[in-house]
């Protein structure tokens, strides 16, 4: 089935209105991550679980109430499609297509690899479903967090973590429930990934996001913690950049339980947040036209060939 075929079937974007609907973005984000011309079944399966996050996102950030919030993480927790009865109608539709996608990664690997990995997978999407809700929270009370409480959660809620752990699944062999363990406890390359692009996201989307309604971003925060300009708030985020990526490159050449592929997959998804958000918010506001352009040119319009090459033909 194609990925078109599959969105339009679970019927998310016409059930759920409010959510941004960027099947073909979130897919430019999985060809950065694994382009190789084999890669196609990563592609596919990181595309649908990077919508279905970035829907969750929505429905956190934007339309359910804290009550709804905190019956669909419980839902999560328990992880049993025949207890779903408390949950709004939007929120079942949402919550079985991600229990699929789920459990059809978990039962490939475990025919693949003889691996059950659904215990960890269940974590990742538990842990940032708290974490989503912790900013729920700091929204409906009006709290501004300090740079530090707001970076312990938000370099979870950004979502790389979970994507970079469901991509291992997808690309490793073998797999162990040795490096599985070690994953979702959030190693030093996972993390550096996650604080990384979540700065590099709030630099882009913050102005964008705060419109929207939706919470302080590092920017705001560092400015009301430390009474400085937004400019000045602008430089210190982009000097936390450049620290965390001293770090990351040290990562990347350390003694690591992961395979080569998978640490240059996590620096992947870095560079991809920092292509699309360097002009503003390339992901989230609706008719970006650079994101556009970039999607036009890689996917759809022909390489054009020197004229002398035409020619020869």
């Amino acid at each position: 089935m194609t990925l078109y075929m599959w969105w339009s079937a679970t019927r998310l974007g016409e059930k759920l209105p409010f959510a941004r609907d960027r099947l073909v973005e979130i897919f430019l984000w999985a060809v950065a991550l694994k382009f190789e011309p084999e890669s196609g079944y990563c592609r596919r399966i990181l595309t649908r679980v990077a919508i279905l996050i970035t829907v969750i996102d929505d429905i956190y950030d934007v339309y359910g109430t804290l009550d709804e919030l905190e019956l669909f993480e419980d839902a999560l927790k328990r992880w049993d499609i025949t207890d779903l009865d408390r949950l709004p109608h939007y929120m079942k539709i949402c919550f079985i297509a991600t229990f699929n996608v789920v459990n059809e990664i978990a039962f490939d690997v475990l025919k693949e690899h003889g691996v059950l990995i659904i215990k960890y997978l269940k974590k990742m999407w538990t842990d940032i479903c708290k974490c989503y809700m912790v900013e729920a929270k700091w929204y409906y009370g009006g709290y501004t967090p300090t740079l530090q409480e707001y970076m312990d959660n938000g370099w979870i809620s950004i979502t790389a973590p979970l994507n970079l752990v469901h991509l291992y699944c997808l690309m490793t062999n073998p797999i162990t429930e040795e490096a599985m363990e070690c994953l979702v406890e959030y190693p030093s390359i996972i993390r550096q990934s996650g604080i990384l692009v979540r700065l590099v996201d709030d630099l882009g989307t913050s102005s964008y996001e705060l419109k929207r309604g939706d919470n302080p971003k590092s920017i705001q925060c560092y400015m009301r913690e430390s009474g400085v300009s937004e400019n000045d708030a602008r430089r210190h985020i982009k000097s936390l950049i450049s620290e965390t990526w001293k770090q990351m490159n040290e990562d990347r050449f350390a003694k690591s339980p992961f395979c080569q592929a998978f640490i240059e997959t996590a620096i992947n998804s870095v560079r991809m947040s920092m292509m699309i958000y360097q002009h503003g918010d390339g992901f989230g506001a609706d008719q970006v036209q650079y994101t556009k352009d970039q999607i036009l040119s890689l996917f759809f319009n022909p390489i054009p060939l020197p004229e002398h090459e035409n020619q020869d033909h």
